[in-house]
């Protein structure tokens, strides 16, 4: 059948032009098909390249070529090319205008010869038509090339929706085999589930549960008809569980989870985990509610009971220090209207000697006495008192009266334990140091409150112990500022932030500087210069005097050496005088120190004096006296410094190895005015006529004007030191003494 009664049928593919090979390629053709490709391929829904697009389009145009200048004229490779086309996806609208206008406009053009003296002679049947006759039939081709294209368009819609139907068809025969089978399944599950199911329409009412439902809740009884979910209100429902089930049922939320209870009708209380989704219809509107419930009943006890062993004191009951950390969390973050709180942190006095005496038995068994009797204290439930570790308690308080109510809890407590505990067979007495701490919330945090009440309570302890004191900002401080001193000890050594100043020894009978105290100062990186007042005392607690005493001994006895180098008239070295701490003097390499100075810095021993306090040497032994005894063999002066301030025996200075008397400022100030105290007068004279008996010299501290330094001078004392001669400094003014009242 040909083009003129209607075209065959064509149902020809992609695979059509490799059915039809291309003729050799000839030069216009080729030209035909590029402007093809450069026409169609950005309109076309094809994976392929431009390059294999238009490699796709040549063989589509020779066969073109060919039908044009066929004999007899046939039409019918057009429609297999507009199948083709559509085989290469070129299914755009905009894609078959495309098409047909390249086709107009250039296949005639490149199907012609370019001249007659260049072709050879059309074979039979293939003549080239007339300019005219081309023209007819490259319109005739356009119309066959698209009815081949909409026919191929067409049978494939038709495959198409023959195939959706097929599938459509076996989805819902699969889906009414799935529904079936989802329903036998949700009935088995339903029936056999260990955890409870239950449905309830969308006003509450309980449709149906399962077995393990009722079980749960005591039987079927319990969900007799018309029960309703809202029944089950319990006063300890999480907050906002009833907003949950709201926005469940009116479709705003599609599921929620919660650990609730339950009272059964006996009485007792369930634990469930309950999850409760929302069933919609096929149209998504809310339909139903479904539950399941898992009984935590068990679970949550344990639980509880776990939590109560980590909250609480094992040997006493209490609460323990996180449970009493979290309750003051919850105080400290309350809002700006919060009430005020206070603190009270309980130390037992000297329990240490009852567990070294007793034993632990003994100690645990007083300890659990002391916690029932801080527990008695407690009359209110703004009140908590928790065992923080060894014999540490802890109370809290809260209310518009904080304070008060802390310093009231303290002397309860204190009350409490004023009466002596019976341990087998034993009476023993308590004795407790409290410190109270009281604020408002969002003024002080948890560190801070802690950190203040244990100050607090070890100011009690150091007034003597049981009894309680209240927390005070500027003791807080006083504290913190010797801690911080305290830490920066060791680095400061290191670091060479200490430095000496020196305060002259002046001989009474002429004025003459016979030697200096060397005092050792800190120059703290904060605080500044510090005196030995603020910090020879912490080095002492820590262990550090001594290699800081050690620093000390070798600084002054280096400038010792430099005095008696620098002095050009060769008159009596200078001595320098070093304090002792009693750690230094217990220390074992004292003597071998002392000596390895002495000789590093070249310095003869009698141009050193060691000063050592009056109360370091009271009823001290023979052992302890032995280093003494030693250096002052090797000619090491030693003077007895703040004599007058202990209860030692005058007579006890005849065993001591001391060779100077320091005596004490106390016993010299009724001198600084004329006339004089004839009291110290007397006691003064009476001193130095001892020491001079002993053949012991005797210095006097604390000189502060004329009239002291006389009455000392003519009382007989050898040396004095004080501010009327000059304040400590540098070594270098040793000798520019500032008389302070000379006029």
């Amino acid at each position: 059948m040909t083009s003129e009664s209607g075209g065959p049928r064509c149902e020809r593919g992609a695979g059509d032009a490799a059915e039809h090979p291309a003729p050799t390629d000839s030069e216009p053709l080729r030209r035909f098909a590029g402007i093809w490709c450069r026409a169609v391929h950005p309109l076309a829904a094809t994976t392929m390249t431009p390059e294999a697009f238009e490699e796709y389009l040549l063989p589509l145009a020779h066969r073109l070529s060919a039908a044009l200048r066929s004999s007899p004229f046939d039409t019918e490779a057009a429609y297999g090319v507009g199948a083709a086309l559509v085989d290469a996806q070129c299914t755009e609208p905009e894609a078959l205008p495309a098409i047909l206008g390249v086709i107009d406009a250039h296949l005639v053009s490149c199907s012609t010869p370019a001249a007659p003296s260049r072709q050879p002679s059309a074979e039979p049947g293939h003549e080239p038509p007339a300019d005219e006759e081309a023209r007819a039939r490259c319109v005739r081709l356009q119309h066959a090339l698209a009815a081949g294209f909409v026919r191929e368009l067409r049978k494939r819609e038709r495959d198409e929706q023959a195939a959706i139907s097929r599938a459509a068809l076996a989805a819902r025969t699969e889906a009414e085999k799935a529904l079936h089978t989802s329903e036998a399944k949700f009935q088995a599950v339903f029936e056999g589930a260990v955890i409870g199911v239950g449905i309830a329409g969308l006003d509450g009412e309980v449709l149906v549960v399962n077995d393990a439902m009722a079980r749960m809740f005591g039987g079927m009884d319990f969900f007799r008809p018309g029960r309703n979910v809202t029944e089950f209100v319990h006063p300890d429902d999480v907050p906002g569980a009833h907003e949950l089930y709201r926005e469940l049922v009116s479709g705003e939320r599609d599921h929620f989870r919660i650990e609730k209870p339950h009272y059964r009708d006996d009485g007792s209380e369930l634990w469930t985990n309950l999850t409760v989704t929302l069933l919609r219809d096929s149209s998504g509107a809310p339909q139903y509610q479904l539950a399941l419930a898992e009984d935590i009943t068990e679970h949550r006890r344990l639980r509880e009971r776990l939590r109560y062993e980590a909250t609480h004191d094992e040997l006493t009951g209490l609460p323990n220090r996180p449970l009493f950390l979290e309750r003051l969390d919850q105080v400290l973050a309350a809002g700006d209207d919060a009430d005020r709180f206070g603190v009270c942190y309980l130390d037992l006095d000297g329990f240490k000697a009852v567990n070294d005496s007793l034993g632990h038995i003994v100690g645990d068994r007083l300890l659990k006495a002391v916690a029932e009797r801080l527990q008695g204290c407690v009359n209110a439930p703004a009140e908590l008192i928790a065992r923080v570790g060894g014999d540490e308690f802890l109370a809290l308080v809260t209310g518009p009266a904080a304070q008060a109510d802390g310093a009231a809890l303290a002397r309860r407590m204190l009350a409490a334990l004023a009466e002596p505990v019976r341990v087998e067979g034993r009476e023993l007495r308590v004795r407790a140091s409290i410190g109270v701490v009281d604020g408002r919330a969002g003024e002080i945090g948890r560190a801070e409150v802690l950190r203040s009440a244990d100050i607090t309570m070890y100011r009690a302890k150091a007034a003597g112990g049981n009894r309680y004191e209240i927390a005070d900002a500027d003791s807080n401080a006083r504290v913190i500022a010797r801690h911080s001193l305290t830490n920066g000890l060791p680095s400061a050594l290191e670091k060479g932030e200490f430095f000496i100043e020196y305060q002259p020894l002046v001989r009474l009978t002429d004025g003459t500087v016979r030697g200096a105290e060397a005092l050792v100062r800190w120059l703290h990186p904060v605080h500044g210069v510090l005196g030995p007042d603020q910090f020879i005392p912490l080095a002492e607690d820590t262990g550090l005097i001594v290699p800081l005493g050690r620093w000390v001994l070798e600084q002054a006895a280096r400038q010792a050496r430099e005095w008696r180098d620098a002095d050009d008239e060769g008159g009596e070295p200078l001595r320098v005088n070093v304090n002792l701490s009693p750690c230094q003097l217990s220390h074992p390499t004292l003597v071998s120190d002392t000596v390895a100075v002495l000789e590093n810095a070249g310095l003869c021993p009698s141009a050193l004096c060691l000063e050592v306090t009056e109360n370091d040497l009271i009823g001290a032994d023979e052992s302890a006296l032995r280093p003494l005894r030693q250096l002052a063999d090797l000619g090491v002066d030693i003077a007895l410094d703040d004599f007058g301030t202990g209860y030692s025996n005058l007579s006890y200075l005849r065993r001591l190895p001391v060779s100077t008397l320091k005596l004490d400022r106390s016993f010299t100030r009724g001198m600084q005015r004329a006339p004089a105290d004839p009291v110290d007068v007397k006691i003064v004279e009476g001193i130095v006529s001892l020491a001079h008996t002993l053949d012991l010299a005797v210095t006097v501290e604390g000189v502060e004007t004329a009239v002291q330094a006389e009455h000392l001078r003519g009382l007989g004392c050898d040396t004095g030191q004080g501010w009327y001669y000059a304040r400590p400094g540098p070594p270098e003014r040793l000798h520019t003494l500032a008389l302070a009242d000379a006029s």
